[in-house]
């Protein structure tokens, strides 16, 4: 199994690589790929320094698997060249999601659509993944009609740059900028650019990204998405109707039944989800789940999970995992 990481020098390489050693993936030879001025640059893997290639090098290798995460505009430019050599692409960007000719792919929900001929394949947002998983087995039994979600979410999503600029607001430096404003001491409802409809691209990923994944229009997603000063683990706040009413203790039974998914949800010993909980671990933490009171089959959740991981590295890399273990590469 000949796999290309593609963008490993960057925040969600990185953690991949981690992700891929730690899983023990079936690798007989590995690609690191990045841009050009990081070819030649060595980095370590299992006990081994790999040394850095360029992409027109690692397509001319026909890799099975490239695993990317290198932005959206590398992926767009490509993704496509290595198809055509018969490598199976798992991106990590916001490229391909939304493309009707691309599986969108949280593996627990939906990896069974995957076939040989599916030779690019999205890996969602990272917000959408965590909100998702524990949406499906709910939306399974109670039917969603319409969820409303407010993100908390940490300055990794943005890159190293963001996380520079928390640490040298934090020590008092000043220094380079990923933000328009500070984000040590502040929250910014501002991820990624806005668009003509007044949401940013972030808050509309997350309303389209879920109708695709389930394959169902019939319920709608709105979102608010803010930037706060944690290093790494994103947060939100989830309101869900659903067509049918629920019980809290079959809520909370799902959730726990459901893979990928842990329940942290006592009151009674401050037991809830946390940033600083999440951090390297990848399953999506619940908790604060409750009844809005002010409507009918309605239900409050809190929702957390570390962005690096199952938000972005080890989605991928699950992805790719079922893609061997089918016989699909």
């Amino acid at each position: 199994m000949k796999v290309a990481v593609v963008g490993a020098t960057g925040m969600v390489g990185e953690v991949m690589l981690k992700v891929l050693a730690e899983r023990n993936f079936p690798i007989t030879e590995l690609l690191l790929v990045a841009s050009e001025r990081s070819v030649g640059k060595k980095l370590p893997f299992k006990g081994k320094e790999y040394a850095i290639i360029g992409l027109e090098d690692a397509v001319a290798a026909k890799p099975d698997i490239a695993i990317f995460s290198a932005g959206g505009d590398t992926s767009l430019e490509w993704a496509p060249k290595f198809a055509e050599v018969g490598t199976t692409v798992v991106d990590n960007s916001s490229a391909w999601r939304m493309d009707p000719t691309k599986k969108l792919v949280v593996p627990e929900i939906n990896a069974d659509e995957l076939t040989k001929a599916d030779k690019i394949i999205a890996n969602p947002n990272c917000s959408t993944i965590q909100m998702v998983l524990a949406l499906a087995p709910l939306h399974k039994k109670f039917k969603m009609k319409r969820v409303v979600v407010s993100t908390y979410q940490s300055v990794s999503g943005t890159g190293v740059k963001a996380v520079r600029q928390l640490e040298n607001e934090i020590a008092g430096i000043q220094g380079e900028m990923a933000y328009p404003y500070p984000i040590s001491r502040n929250a910014l409802p501002h991820c990624d650019v806005f668009m003509e409809n007044g949401y940013t691209k972030e808050e509309m990923k997350l309303a389209r990204e879920p109708q695709k994944i389930f394959n169902d229009k019939t319920f709608s997603v709105t979102a608010t998405a803010v930037r706060i000063p944690t290093a790494g683990g994103h947060s939100e706040s989830v309101n869900v109707e659903f067509e049918n009413d629920f019980d809290l203790n079959e809520v909370r039974r799902l959730l726990n039944e459901s893979a990928g998914v842990t329940v942290q949800d006592n009151p009674d010993t401050n037991t809830y989800p946390m940033p600083i909980y999440a951090h390297d671990k990848d399953e999506v933490f619940v908790g604060r789940i409750r009844r809005d009171e002010t409507q009918r089959n309605t239900l409050n959740m809190w929702i957390v999970s570390d962005n690096l991981r199952k938000g972005a590295a080890t989605n991928a890399v699950q992805i790719a995992e079922y893609l061997v273990a089918n016989d699909l590469v």
